[in-house]
């Protein structure tokens, strides 16, 4: 039996692990199918608070687990495939192996889509990435690609402008899907071109290690051009790791954990952290913040429970 379990080992669940191990909670942590959340895809983290210089994001998830550990929490690989959260102690299953708890933080992030290619994965943090509010820095008077249609699209692009010398929105469609604001503000953005009815297929150079460029074909006539790029920003939505909860849980439309009162879910005792339940700042520093809540929220709720 543990008083905490962990879903999730990115900023917010191992926050969540410092604080409730220093509360002597013992919590178990959860790697999940992501093992320390999207900051192992990045590389350097240049916006995170107490880093001047910068660090690595692999390097701040490792420094995070040992904090965890130091304090008690305990970290095991795996991930959750069901849950029971009908009764406590709740039962989750990680990996054929069911453990209980007497309250459960799930911190499991929402994974960004890709488009599917060898080449986007083998360049991801390399000129590839999918927060532009983290990477755009790194792209001063560059030519840079958005790939996407929607708002968040346009506002990555938008945001990019502040950099890069050139960015060109490539969409699927001959028109947006994003709202008439943010249609109006990319249209009138002398910075932004538009390459319409077409898609990736291949980003340049993997065997460099950097972007150097991108093949796009065009959708109605097959043709594909080569065309030079520093950048690729990847803006075709995300998916909040939420499916062992749905039907168990509160949820939008699209999967983001619905809280209340800080942390809390639908269901007393189970409370959420990070971008399972954040579909606007998706940042270490919010994910950080929300996990440390998330843990005060759990220690109080096992207060109560135990008076």
């Amino acid at each position: 039996m543990h008083p905490v379990i962990i879903l999730g080992s990115g900023p917010a669940g191992l926050t969540a692990a410092l604080y409730s191990a220093r509360a002597h909670l013992k919590p178990l942590v959860v790697d999940g199918h992501e093992a320390g959340g999207q900051l192992t895809l990045t590389t350097v983290v240049e916006n995170y608070p107490g880093f001047p210089d910068g660090l690595m994001g692999p390097d701040l998830i490792a420094s995070m687990r040992k904090q965890a550990e130091r304090f008690g929490a305990t970290l095991r690989g795996g991930s959750a495939t069901a849950v029971d959260l009908s009764r406590r102690p709740f039962r989750v299953t990680i990996d054929g192996e069911v453990e209980e708890c007497q309250a459960l933080i799930i911190a499991t992030g929402a994974s960004a889509k890709l488009l599917g290619l060898e080449s986007e994965r083998k360049l991801m943090g390399h000129g590839v990435s999918t927060c532009a509010t983290c990477d755009g820095f790194f792209f001063q008077d560059q030519e840079i690609i958005v790939m996407g249609g929607g708002d968040s699209a346009m506002e990555e692009a938008i945001f990019l402008t502040k950099f890069a010398r050139r960015v060109t929105v490539i969409h699927r469609r001959d028109k947006l899907r994003a709202s008439k604001i943010m249609q109006e503000k990319a249209f009138q953005n002398p910075k932004i071109d538009f390459t319409w009815d077409s898609t990736l297929d291949e980003i340049l150079d993997v065997h460099q290690g950097k972007v150097t460029g991108a093949r796009v074909r065009n959708l109605k006539t097959t043709a594909v051009t080569e065309r030079p790029v520093d950048g690729v920003f990847l803006a075709i939505g995300h998916t909040p790791n939420t499916q062992i909860f749905r039907g168990l849980l509160e949820m939008d439309e699209v999967g983001y954990l619905t809280t209340h009162d800080g942390t809390k879910t639908s269901v007393p005792g189970v409370f959420a952290a990070g971008d399972v339940q954040d579909r606007v700042y998706r940042q270490a520093i919010t994910a950080a913040g929300s996990g440390c809540m998330a843990a005060i929220d759990a220690e109080r709720f096992l207060e109560h429970a135990a008076v």
